[in-house]
C-alpha cells in the first residue's frame, strides 16, 4: 500500500466506516481499503472521470421495478397473487401492501444502503474532479451541477421513504473521533433545505436539453433540476412534513425535534413559485403535452383511437416531449410483461392473455364519468342501469358488440379505457383501426375458462382487471405463444402533466381557487378529453359548487392527479404526503369473482384483502441492527 497517496488512503477508510455505521456494520474499523488504485485513477483524465460520473449515476433506485420500487406493489394501486407456486418475479415489495414490514429485516431495505454508497461515490467525486487536467471548466460546472443534483436527489429518496435522515454532506476525514461517525438524523426541514439549496448550487450549470441524445438521454438537465426543486417543495409544503403533529415524539437522543410543530404556509409559497419557474423552463426547453399526430400513422385511424394513443404514449412512448426525466437505470420490459399482454396476431378476439399486475375495483371506480366526474358524483351515470349490461354500436370502440360486461365500464373518461384492459373490453394494438374493418383490435375476455381468466396458479388478474397503460402499443405476438417483442421505454419519472398538476395544486393551497388554477388543470383534462373543471362540476355534479371552495377544488386536484398519474408509482408517495392514507387503505381490495365463467356470477365483488394503515406506515423502520450500531439513529414512531 506504500504507492498510496496518504490522503486519498485517509478520504477512502473515512468514507468506508461512515458507511459502516450507516449499514450497522459492528467490525467498522476493520476495513481494507482494497480498490483506492481505482479511485486514484478515476481523476487523471476526462475519460475516465466520465465513468466515475456514471458510476454516481448508477445508483439510481429501479422505478417501475417490480422487485425494487415500493410504489408499485407496495400500496394499494396494483394488487398481485399472493405466494404463486412458481412466481414470475420476487414478491418482496408486495409485502408491505400486506402489512408485513419488520424491523429485522426491512423490506426494500437495499435501498437506504445503496443511497448512501451513492453519496458516498457523489462526495468522492465532487472532492476529485477539480483535478482532472483534460476538462474544460464549462464541462466541470456541468458535471459537478449533475452530481450535486443526484446527491439531492437520493436524500429527497430518503426522506420520503424515512423522514428526517442522516445528512451526508461530505465525507469525514480518518482522524475523525469515532463518535462523530456515529451520526444523528438531521431535522426534517434541514433536510428539505439541504436538497434545495443542492439543486439551486448547480442548476443553472446545467443544459436545456442533451446535446447528445445518442450517449445522454437520460442525463440530468435544467427542466429536470427545476422539476426536482418543485416537487420538493410541494412535499416540504404537504401535510406529512409540515406542521405534522403526530410526529411530535420523534426526536434525536439530545432531544432535537425531527419534525416540525407548526404549519407555514409560507411552504406553499415558496412551492407554486418554484412550480412556475419549473413550468417555464420546461415549456423553453420544448416540453408539451404529448398529442399523438395522426399524420405520423399510415392507418386510418378513429377519433377514439387517437384519444388512446395520446394517453398511452404520453407515458410508453421513449423521449416524447412530455417525459421531462426518464429512469434510463429502469427499464419496462418486465413490468410491460406482467401487466398484460400476449396478443396473438392471428386471433381478432379473446386473445389478450394477462399474466399478474391487477388494479382493485376501487381504483377501478377512482376513474372519472365520461362526464370528467367522480361516479358517485354523476347525476347521469349509470342511473337505473342493471348490473351487467351488453355492448352496442355505441359503445364498440371501447367494449365488443354484444358482449356483456359490467356495467361500471360504459360511459367512463377515456383515461379509463387508456389505462385499464376489462372483461369485454376493446385492446388497440399490434395493427390498426379503421371505420370499417376492426383489424389489430381485440377484445379481453377474463372469465373463468376464457383466454384471459384464471387458469393457471402462477399468472392471471386477481381483480378481472389489467394495466393497459404500462403497455406499448407495438408490441408485437410472434407466430409461437412465446415469440413476444416488447418496446421497451426508460421509466418515466417526471412527466410535464404532473409539474401542471403540482403547479394547480400549491397555488390552491397558497391562495384558493382561481383562474390560474383552473388553467392548468384544465390543460391536463383537455388531452384527456374532459370538459373544464368549472363546466363538468356545475352542470354534472350533485355537488355542483365544489369547485369554488378551497377544501373541494383541493379534493378535485387530488384525485386529477391520483387519475392521471396512475400505475406511475404517485399514489403511493402522495397518498402519503398528503395524510390521506389512511381513509384510502381503510377501503378494501375487491375483484370480480374470477372462479366464476357464468356473466351473472362472474360479476360480483370478491374480497381479496382488508388492507390497514397506522401512524407507523408513513414511514420505514430502521433496521434494528444499525439502531444497536449507532444510538444517535432513533427509530420511527410504531417500529
Amino acid at each position: 500500500m506504500k504507492y498510496l497517496k496518504k490522503r486519498n488512503w485517509a478520504a477512502r477508510v473515512a468514507i468506508l466506516i461512515i458507511f459502516s455505521a450507516l449499514s450497522a456494520c459492528k467490525d467498522y474499523l476493520d476495513i481494507i481499503p482494497d480498490n483506492i488504485p481505482t479511485i486514484d485513477n478515476s481523476f487523471t483524465m476526462r475519460t475516465e472521470a466520465e465513468k466515475y460520473l456514471y458510476t454516481c449515476y448508477s445508483y439510481m433506485p429501479k422505478d417501475g421495478n417490480l422487485e425494487q420500487d415500493p410504489s408499485l406493489l407496495g400500496g394499494d394501486e396494483i394488487w398481485a397473487i399472493d405466494g404463486p407456486p412458481r412466481p414470475n418475479f420476487n414478491h418482496a415489495i408486495f409485502n408491505i401492501a400486506q402489512g408485513r414490514q419488520a424491523t429485522i429485516n426491512p423490506v426494500g431495505e437495499n435501498i437506504w444502503v445503496n443511497l448512501y454508497r451513492a453519496l458516498r461515490d457523489c462526495n468522492i467525486f465532487l472532492e476529485n474532479i477539480g483535478k482532472v487536467p483534460d476538462l474544460s471548466e464549462e464541462e466541470r460546472n456541468q458535471w459537478i451541477a449533475e452530481v450535486k443534483f443526484l446527491k439531492a436527489y437520493y436524500h429527497f429518496y430518503l426522506v420520503r421513504m424515512y423522514g428526517p435522515v442522516p445528512l451526508i454532506k461530505e465525507n469525514l476525514p480518518v482522524e475523525v473521533d469515532i463518535s462523530s461517525v456515529k451520526i444523528s438524523r438531521a431535522p426534517v426541514d434541514d433536510c428539505f433545505a439541504y436538497i434545495v439549496q443542492l439543486i439551486d448550487e448547480g442548476k443553472n450549470d446545467l443544459p436545456p436539453v442533451v446535446t447528445d441524445p445518442v450517449k445522454m438521454l437520460g442525463r440530468i438537465t435544467k427542466p429536470i433540476a427545476y422539476a426536482l426543486k418543485a416537487k420538493v417543495l410541494v412535499t416540504a409544503a404537504s401535510p406529512l412534513f409540515n406542521g405534522n403533529s403526530e410526529q411530535a415524539t420523534l426526536k434525536n437522543p439530545d432531544g432535537t425535534q425531527l419534525f416540525n410543530q407548526q404549519v407555514m404556509p409560507a411552504k406553499w409559497d415558496a412551492a407554486a413559485l418554484a412550480c412556475k419557474e419549473a413550468i417555464d423552463i420546461c415549456e423553453a426547453a420544448g416540453h408539451r403535452l404529448y398529442k399523438f399526430d395522426r399524420a405520423n400513422s399510415t392507418f386510418v385511424l378513429t377519433d377514439q383511437i387517437v384519444q388512446q394513443l395520446s394517453l398511452r404514449n404520453a407515458f410508453t412512448e421513449r423521449w416524447n416531449p412530455e417525459i421531462i426525466w426518464a429512469n434510463t437505470q429502469s427499464l419496462s420490459a418486465n413490468t410491460q410483461l406482467q401487466a398484460t399482454p400476449n396478443v396473438d396476431f392471428r386471433y381478432q378476439d379473446n386473445n389478450v392473455i394477462g399474466y399478474e399486475l391487477a388494479p382493485p375495483l376501487k381504483i377501478v371506480d377512482m376513474f372519472y364519468s365520461k362526464n370528467g366526474i367522480p361516479i358517485e358524483e354523476d347525476l347521469q351515470w349509470n342511473i337505473n342501469q342493471p348490473a351487467v349490461r351488453a355492448g352496442t354500436p355505441a359503445d364498440q370502440r371501447y367494449i365488443k358488440l354484444n358482449y356483456e360486461t359490467s356495467s361500471t365500464n360504459f360511459d367512463r373518461e377515456p383515461r379509463f379505457y387508456a389505462s385499464l384492459g376489462f372483461d369485454g373490453g376493446v385492446w388497440y394494438g399490434q395493427g390498426y383501426y379503421t371505420d370499417a374493418t376492426p383489424t389489430g383490435t381485440y377484445y379481453v375476455s377474463a372469465k373463468k375458462g376464457q383466454p384471459n381468466g384464471k387458469g393457471k396458479p402462477d399468472f392471471g388478474s386477481v381483480t378481472g382487471y389489467f394495466i393497459k397503460k404500462y403497455v406499448h402499443f407495438q408490441n408485437t405476438q410472434g407466430a409461437s405463444a412465446g415469440d413476444y417483442s416488447i418496446n421497451n421505454y426508460p421509466w418515466p419519472i417526471f412527466r410535464l402533466a404532473q409539474l401542471y398538476l403540482l403547479y394547480a395544486e400549491a397555488l390552491n393551497e397558497k391562495s384558493g381557487p382561481s383562474a390560474e388554477v383552473y388553467k392548468y388543470i384544465n390543460l391536463v383534462r383537455e388531452r384527456a378529453g374532459l370538459p373544464a373543471v368549472e363546466v363538468a362540476w356545475p352542470a354534472y355534479s350533485s355537488n355542483k359548487t365544489k369547485h369554488l371552495t378551497p377544501t373541494g377544488l383541493r379534493e378535485i386536484i387530488h384525485r386529477e392527479e391520483l387519475i392521471e398519474l396512475a400505475f406511475e408509482g404517485a399514489r403511493f408517495w402522495d397518498l402519503r404526503r398528503w395524510k390521506e392514507a389512511p381513509q384510502e387503505y381503510v377501503k378494501p381490495i375487491q375483484g370480480w369473482d374470477i372462479e366464476q365463467s357464468a356473466t351473472s356470477l362472474y360479476y360480483r365483488k370478491r374480497l381479496i384483502f382488508s388492507p390497514r394503515f397506522g401512524l407507523k406506515d408513513y414511514f420505514w423502520p430502521i433496521r434494528d441492527n444499525t439502531i444497536l450500531n449507532n444510538r444517535n439513529l432513533v427509530q420511527n414512531i410504531g417500529w
